[in-house]
């Protein structure tokens, strides 16, 4: 494994915080990590292969490894996410925005600022508001705010020098700063510092100021000008109160984050409260499977880069705990210029909230990724659960034994991983003839099967599936015992009940008959079933050719081989005509093969 070649190298990390980073052969960055103590960190990935394959992947790329030490865990947190964010590794958890809907854009950048529609968040120094649900909302904000504030929409470059304003001035949707005696800097930067309070959802303020001049214009019989100032109401009034349904007066100024992870990725639905209200509902997501990290890791990734562009509440609801939660606090902390704290609530209408996101991740991560795959993760989390896993059964190994009265028997071990069967990893195993029962079988082939494993160093499995009771499982732990895996975890399945047993548990776990996980192991258990019987089959199908064919005079391994290969079956040779024959293995052979058949009914 290559990162071992490194083990000198990371012998000498010193024990402070930092950032380390991982190279591919190419000198190209593939991951960027933090930690606490830089040897402690990193010193884990010597031992972490087999722990899935997406990490055994990272594992086999690296090539070299650099670090950077900083003062403290928050320092680390700021580094290790700016250099994510400029070199882009492949290997860290990267999540963008949806870009189903628009932002507005507040191009504080420029002296002086538009407002645009833009498809997603960049980090160029603008305000941005949204994400727009439905999208034309984003649109008739823009275009209200230059009536309301009189923001220009042109790309001219502005000197203040123009002769004469524009049609826009004259209509009264651009207060003209390309003529200086029109309007000055300063009057520009005040409708600027408005338009962003607009955007921001302050605009109670907004509604009291329309609403008086509306009236004041329908009272001085101006229509058309109080026509303009309803519309603009209305459209505010709708803005105001758009994706406000789940409102509460006890939730204050919040984000809630949900999330759903699986093995197609990762799902992340934030909604933003503010007065008690959900105002926004901003979706993050993978592109594709997380490697090598769980909820927590997932839900940092997400915090770190929602907050990137945008300012924290006092405080962010989450539905587990992030990694590195107190150093995740105090650079939000840093950043918003106030305490802010990252909370899991258990119950009452905060905890309502966080499911709700959560429900809503699930959506969105069975929209973006397959349904089946979902489905399966689901099942493999049911098993998680039941069995009592410290880990999730990513991968799982399952054993069956074929036999006929104690002859010719064999086994098959099939292999499913994440949901999905693994063709490339199946195994055959001939059982030697001194075997006479079932259960000494299962041990032979367990104990061949996890011997040679531990030689090759992995991958292990997450959990191991036995076609049988008590019995073949004892037979199984003996083997697992003798080769030095007892940690692994082994259960049985009966065929006719369809229980389930373990070690540890007295009686078998009976699972209803339309659960997803007792489904997802019985079709792991048919499929060792059906490889194991096709390879008992063929088997007794060479056996019984060979013992013919090995009595025919002149006729060894390779002369058999050709006249199988030639005619498909013993069948076929018997019906093949002297010429047929001869062209296969020569005359006298064939004339050989005849004599032999014709004296044999």
């Amino acid at each position: 494994m290559p990162i071992r070649e490194l083990k000198d190298q990371i012998a000498r990390l010193p024990e402070q915080p930092g950032v380390y980073l991982y190279f591919n052969a190419a000198g190209e960055t593939i991951y960027v990590g933090k930690a606490r103590a830089l040897r402690d960190r990193v010193r884990n990935y010597l031992g972490a292969y087999g722990s899935d394959v997406k990490t055994d992947a990272l594992l086999e790329e690296i090539a070299g490894l650099e670090f950077i030490v900083t003062d403290s865990v928050v320092e680390a947190l700021a580094l290790e996410n700016n250099l994510i964010k400029q070199r882009r590794p492949k290997y860290n958890i990267l999540l963008r925005d949806d870009k189903n809907y628009p932002y507005l854009q507040l191009t504080t950048t420029e002296p002086f600022p538009r407002v645009l529609v833009a498809r997603r968040v960049e980090p160029d120094g603008s305000f941005y508001a949204g994400p727009f649900l439905p999208a034309r909302f984003a649109r008739k904000t823009m275009s209200l705010t230059h009536r309301l504030f009189g923001l220009r929409s042109c790309n001219e470059v502005i000197t203040g020098k123009r002769g004469r304003p524009c049609l826009e001035y004259d209509i009264k949707r651009c207060i003209a700063p390309c003529v200086d005696t029109l309007c000055s800097p300063e009057e520009y930067a005040r409708a600027v510092a408005l338009t962003e309070l607009f955007l921001e959802g302050k605009n109670d303020q907004l509604v009291d100021t329309l609403r008086g001049r509306m009236a004041d214009a329908a009272k001085e019989e101006r229509f058309e000008e109080a026509a303009q100032h309803r519309d603009a109401l209305r459209t505010v009034q709708t803005l105001h109160d758009r994706q406000q349904k789940m409102a509460t007066t006890q939730l204050g100024h919040r984000d809630v984050f949900g999330m759903k992870l699986g093995p197609g990725g990762a799902a992340v639905q934030v909604f933003q409260v503010r007065r008690g209200r959900v105002v926004e509902r901003v979706e993050l997501g993978t592109e594709t499977a997380v490697v090598g990290g769980g909820e927590g890791d997932v839900l940092a990734a997400a915090i770190q880069q929602f907050y990137e562009l945008r300012d924290a509440p006092s405080e962010v609801h989450v539905p587990c705990a992030p990694a590195d939660g107190d150093a995740l606090e105090a650079w939000l902390g840093d950043r918003a210029g106030q305490r802010v704290r990252i909370l899991t609530p258990q119950r009452g209408e905060k905890r309502g909230l966080v499911d709700l996101a959560n429900r809503n991740a699930l959506l969105a991560y069975q929209t973006r990724f397959n349904q089946a795959e979902t489905a399966q993760y689901d099942a493999l989390e049911t098993l998680q659960s039941v069995l009592a896993l410290t880990t999730l059964p990513r991968r799982i190994e399952c054993f069956d034994i074929s036999t006929i009265q104690g002859s010719d028997t064999v086994a098959s071990m099939v292999v499913c991983e994440d949901g999905r069967m693994r063709r490339s990893d199946y195994r055959k195993f001939r059982v030697r003839k001194s075997v006479q029962d079932d259960f000494a079988a299962m041990r032979e082939v367990v104990t061949r099967r996890y011997r040679k494993l531990l030689e090759q160093g992995g991958p292990f499995p997450d959990l191991i599936l036995i076609d049988g009771g008590k019995g073949q499982l004892s037979a199984a732990y003996g083997a697992l015992q003798e080769v030095g895996l007892a940690n692994l975890v082994a259960i049985g399945i009966a065929k006719k009940e369809e229980l389930l047993y373990t070690r540890d548990q007295e009686h078998p776990i009976a699972l209803p008959a339309h659960d997803p996980a007792l489904l997802l192991v019985q079709r792991i258990r048919d499929e060792a079933h059906r490889f194991a019987l096709t390879f008992h089959r063929r088997a007794r199908t060479m056996r019984d050719l060979q013992s013919e064919l090995d009595h025919v005079p002149g006729i060894g391994p390779r002369r058999r081989r050709a006249l199988l290969t030639r005619f498909g079956s013993l069948a076929g040779v018997r019906r093949a005509t002297r010429e047929e024959l001869a062209a296969a293995v020569g005359r006298k052979v064939a004339d050989a093969v005849l004599a032999f058949f014709a004296g044999r009914p």
